[in-house]
């Protein structure tokens, strides 16, 4: 079955063209990676993706509906973990998962329990009390992903999640994610600029470069086509070596999502 499917996908403001028709899909349970050099598209299309853009043409679906036609719908059927931090500080964890928990309606005699299960499995219970502007960046980042599954998501967003964390925080997130994806059969969808996390992680990789996708399958399929021994040298090898400006900045992710709150 499949997860996420998009079919000639453009977006275009004035006459920038930030995403040009491109097509992909990834199936249910798959971990996914969109990779990127920074202005490649990656945050346009995860904008369309989780209804905070619609597309200028084309078509994408998420779980069988219209992230276009269907918002409502389409926002219950995924979680999704921010770049930038999103938690509110001056809650504690408890209920910062108990606030998201209402806001998407789960029942109450779940919401407890779910939210037992996933600070443990994070290993935030003995924190669950704390208040998040206590937490190390880390365990605002475990934090995060608990949210993200806390209302049972059918797919899951994770834009750059280990971004500026130590190496043993990244392989703990990256241990946690992979184990939720098994347990509860969640697509998961990511970007990173750590390929080795790619190489590691993912079933299947996309690469977009200035709006187009220049190549997709596993990290060996990758190696292959541009005959490199690992994937960061076959992704230098198709994206170049030249040193691009950042996609957006935190200020205007933050206005796309109080737009899409508002909506």
């Amino acid at each position: 079955m499949i997860s996420i499917k998009v079919s000639k996908l453009t977006k275009r403001f004035k006459r920038f063209t930030a995403v040009n028709n491109i097509s992909f899909s990834v199936n249910e349970g798959e971990i996914f990676a969109f990779l990127g050099p920074n202005g490649a598209g990656k945050t346009t299309t995860i904008k369309m993706l989780t209804t905070l853009l619609d597309p200028s043409s084309g078509t994408l679906s998420l779980n069988g509906a219209d992230p276009v036609k269907e918002k409502n719908t389409v926002r219950k059927s995924f979680g999704i973990v921010f770049q930038d931090p999103s938690s509110d500080d001056e809650l504690t964890a408890y209920e910062n998962l108990e606030f998201h928990g209402i806001l998407y309606k789960v029942p109450k005699k779940l919401l407890k329990h779910r939210i037992e299960e996933l600070l443990k499995f994070v290993e935030l219970w003995d924190r669950r009390d704390s208040m998040v502007k206590t937490f190390s960046g880390g365990m605002k980042r475990r934090l995060e992903i608990a949210r993200g599954f806390l209302h049972h998501p059918k797919i899951l967003f994770l834009d750059e999640p280990t971004i500026g964390l130590d190496p043993q925080t990244r392989s703990h997130i990256w241990e946690y994610v992979k184990k939720l994806n098994k347990e509860e059969k969640i697509t998961v969808f990511f970007t990173t600029h750590y390929m080795e996390e790619a190489e590691r992680v993912a079933d299947k990789i996309a690469i977009i470069d200035h709006g187009k996708i220049i190549d997709i399958g596993t990290a060996k399929k990758l190696k292959k086509d541009t005959k490199t021994r690992n994937l960061e040298d076959a992704f230098i090898k198709l994206t170049g070596h030249a040193i691009r400006d950042e996609e957006s900045t935190p200020a205007e992710n933050m206005r796309m999502r109080i737009r899409a709150r508002n909506r």
